[in-house]
């Protein structure tokens, strides 16, 4: 890695004040102000027009210390420039550029204990986070924080409530002047023409932040909806450094894209030495039979984790070519669900045969994915978790799947800092056994797969199952996620259902009704090849082919998933605005891949010059796009197959999505020169 590092404490006057900071390329400018009750608060520019102006900076605790005003300079600020280039074993982008100015300005607290301000300008935008170190051996009890983000202008908004213990809800589109609260990232259209997108990095130890707008205002206050039973958010030691508090600028929506890393640069480098055990795949599961009612999780004559079915699955995943295979429902204790929910993570159900299962696997080269259910009794999954982890590895499952669906059992919320603790402690543990980690019902990624790469992929957000059993998600949902949730990190989205209209399976004689938002108007509000195009589009280093198996076999277009490489390089996204359209690019090897969806009006895509292919090299173009009067509503399933021999000289010709559509493009290199 290489490694650049200035640290002076005074830079030149012509570009710095004692409190006051410049973006590396001099476009954001950070300016730190005193007022005489000893408050602080902060104003940020680009190229010289504010963009938040009178930012309030403070903690506000129960008693005693006193961390948001009648503050004073303790020393002078003292300030750095870090250059360096660190690599990830897995990513949107491997290769990652952390370059940024940072500001620390050391404060005296009226009972003389030390509050620091740190503030960072990255090109992509502003982080700041407060350090404490108290003068006595005191806990500190956070009850508020004083962080805000006024904007200038009035801007159009993409966000979910704030929740304290769920974020499968619907997105909205308000007015910031409308908005009431929110959770991160949210994302704005700033009168002017800028973007922005408001979340938090390096969330260890401290309840989620989410943001609440002042009565009358366009200021964005940070806020905590889940506290501690007694009305504490946060319970704090003597020293302590709180989570960042960030925000990345562009001038168009794609640029929050790839600005977004920004949040993962904001979190500590990898404490895994040999991350070569750490590997994306793609997997299929008995997971989706469950949802749509014809299996279940409990042992019976419907289960879904039975051996025959589980051996069905490795078969199916060998002959085409996938690395994984996922079984939910395969372990004792589904039955006691809506009890205690106490499941047993290391025997499995008697129908589940895991030793002949695991040789199968093995024979053909699949590898088994565990799943640890909870259902929110998390003091008991904490009793078992090292017990668990060990067994899940001495019977070759180095893939976990978690869940947390319900309440916790103990009374303490999703989002706070019980929760933040928990979720924590079983990434950490799990790097300990070489387990690689995806985390339904999760707290939010705010980077910290940087630290612990093991950490691959989560929930958080309304996923494919709402379209098993509910009105589905809307034609918008999907360009949604990409500019909102998925700024912050991959998701276990698992995209791919064929059968769009449920009608297989609902007509199946083992169907039945089992959840009580079906009205049985299920469905997904997609096209096929909008499903295809999701592969692409909502990144996840797990990818899944969601559909049962059978949903797939002699069907032309699942060529494309055997085409398809999880272990991504590199990105570029191509074009794109929230709930209306958006188009990436992916290289993994030397395979390239193309997705672009649309929202609930069609679209049609502009010439594209393919000068993202490498030079020199012919590649086939596998294009799999919606059908003729192919339409969600009403002709959903038509999906039209080309192949072309393309180079990075070629224009790929307009191509015409329909709504809420997409089109996926495989390019396979065939020669070169």
């Amino acid at each position: 890695m290489k490694r650049i590092i200035l640290a002076t404490l005074a830079l030149s006057c012509a570009t710095l004040s004692a409190q006051s900071l410049r973006s590396p390329d001099g476009k954001l400018s950070l300016r730190l102000d005193r007022s005489q009750g000893g408050t602080y608060s902060y104003q940020l520019s680009r190229n010289g027009k504010p963009i938040l102006q009178n930012g309030k900076l403070g903690v506000i605790t129960r008693s005693g210390q006193n961390l948001s005003s009648e503050l004073s300079p303790a020393a002078p600020a003292s300030y750095r420039s870090i250059d360096s280039t660190y690599t990830m074993p897995w990513g949107e982008n491997k290769l990652h550029r952390d370059r940024f100015r940072e500001m620390t300005l050391p404060l005296r607290t009226s009972d003389g204990s030390k509050l620091s301000l740190i503030c960072r300008l990255y090109n992509e935008g502003m982080a700041l986070r407060y350090r404490y170190e108290g003068a006595r051996p005191d806990s500190v009890m956070i009850m508020d924080e004083l962080t805000s983000f006024p904007f200038v202008t009035s801007a159009k908004t993409w966000s979910i409530p704030a929740h304290n213990d769920t974020y499968e809800l619907d997105y909205r589109t308000l007015m910031l002047d409308s908005l009431r609260d929110a959770n991160t990232p949210i994302t704005l259209e700033l009168k002017g023409g800028l973007w922005a997108s408001i979340h938090e990095a390096a969330l260890t130890d401290y309840p989620e932040m989410t943001l609440a707008r002042a009565e009358g205002t366009r200021e964005l206050k940070a806020t905590y909806t889940a506290p501690w039973q007694d009305g504490v958010m946060a319970r704090m030691g003597q020293r302590f450094q709180t989570p960042w508090r960030s925000i990345i600028i562009g001038t168009q929506a794609i640029d929050l894209v790839g600005h977004s890393a920004m949040w993962q640069h904001l979190n500590e480098p990898s404490r895994i030495a040999d991350t070569s055990w750490i590997r994306p795949l793609r997997y299929v599961g008995v997971w989706w039979g469950m949802h749509v009612g014809v299996q279940t999780w409990t042992m019976g004559e419907r289960h879904g984790a039975n051996t025959a079915n589980a051996i069905r699955h490795i078969d199916f995943a060998a002959d085409n070519g996938i690395e994984g295979v996922l079984y939910e429902g395969w372990n004792e204790g589904w039955e006691t669900w809506g009890g205690e929910q106490r499941l047993n993570f290391m025997r499995p159900y008697a129908d589940f045969d895991l030793d002949s299962i695991r040789r199968h696997a093995a024979r053909r080269g699949v590898r088994l994915m565990n799943h640890h259910e909870t259902g929110g009794n998390v003091p008991y999954y904490e009793s078992v978790l090292d017990s668990a982890l060990r067994w899940s590895i001495a019977h070759d499952m180095h893939y976990l799947k978690t869940g947390y669906a319900g309440g916790y059992t103990n009374g303490e919320k999703h989002h706070g800092q019980y929760a933040v603790r928990h979720y924590r402690r079983v990434v950490e543990t799990a790097a300990k056994y070489g387990i690689m980690v995806n985390a339904h019902e999760p707290i939010k990624d705010t980077g910290i797969r940087r630290t612990w790469p093991n950490m691959m992929t989560r929930e958080g957000a309304k996923g494919m199952e709402w379209n098993a059993w509910s009105r589905g998600n809307s034609p918008q949902h999907h360009s949604t996620l990409v500019f909102t949730r998925l700024l912050s990190g991959p998701m276990d989205y698992t995209p791919g259902v064929f059968d769009i209209l449920h009608s297989k399976t609902k007509t199946s004689p083992l169907y039945r009704n089992w959840n009580s938002e079906d009205e049985g108007k299920s469905r997904l509000n997609t096209t096929r090849a909008g499903q295809i195009a999701a592969w692409v589009v909502l990144y996840s280093p797990w990818q899944m082919a969601s559909d049962l198996p059978e949903h797939y076999e002699g069907v032309p277009e699942f060529q494309f998933f055997r085409d398809y490489r999880a272990d991504i390089d590199e990105s570029r996204p191509l074009f794109g605005y929230p709930g209306r359209e958006y188009g990436v690019v992916r290289r993994a090897g030397d395979r390239f891949y193309l997705g672009a969806i649309t929202g609930d009006e069609a679209y049609t895509m502009k010439p594209l010059r393919l000068d993202f292919l490498r030079p020199h090299t012919t590649y086939e173009a596998r294009i799999y796009i919606d059908g003729k009067d192919a339409d969600w509503r009403t002709k959903p399933l038509p999906v039209d197959i080309r192949t072309m021999r393309v180079t990075s000289q070629t224009t790929l010709p307009a191509l015409h999505l329909a709504a809420s559509g997409g089109v996926a493009i495989s390019f396979v290199p065939v020669a070169k020169e």
